[in-house]
């Protein structure tokens, strides 16, 4: 895999990240504006668990969460979003690749300081391969105000590489044609 593909594929990582079990932008919490570290940790995943920072603000959260839904309403078939005491729970089935995806997630905190989320998923690859289940845990807390070159949008990933949210259009080019 080239390093361009892998930094392609961590930055898809890192916007798979913050949309765990996809949902209805309208229910999708808007964190308080600043920087956020998340910790990714997945088990049966050949993505290794990865650290990143995120520097956002309200209007970036809410566009990210806008950009999201669409996409959703196209892939998935299902897509429930029940609010708890403590958080979220969503419960998702898209199609993404010819594979259906069935994803539970919960998500707790209270997007001021900390939250997180807990995603189990299960991939059916039909005839290219055998189902994945993976589960996926991100902790999340809020460490202060962006660094000075930082705006929002920008999510900065392990070894430095940073990517802005609004410029993730312009990655689609890079990912090889079928």
């Amino acid at each position: 895999m080239t390093r361009t593909l892998l930094t392609l594929c961590l930055g898809c990582c890192a916007l798979a990240a913050l949309f765990p079990g996809v949902a209805l932008a309208e229910d999708l919490p808007v964190r308080k504006a600043g920087l956020w570290e998340m910790k990714v940790v997945k088990t049966g995943s050949p993505i290794p668990d990865m650290t990143m920072q995120h520097c956002t603000d309200e209007t970036t959260d809410k566009d990210m969460n806008n950009s999201v839904s669409p996409l959703a309403k196209q892939i998935c078939s299902k897509q429930d979003v029940q609010k708890t005491a403590t958080g979220n729970v969503s419960d998702s089935v898209c199609s993404v690749g010819g594979m259906s995806i069935t994803s539970h997630s919960e998500i707790v905190g209270d997007f001021n300081s900390a939250y997180t989320v807990t995603s189990s998923s299960h991939a059916d690859r039909g005839a290219s391969g055998p189902p994945r289940d993976t589960t996926t845990k991100i902790e999340a807390k809020w460490l202060g105000a962006c660094k000075p070159d930082q705006k929002p949008g920008d999510i900065v990933m392990p070894g430095g590489f940073k990517l802005n949210i609004k410029d993730a259009e312009k990655l689609k080019g890079l990912v090889p044609a079928k």
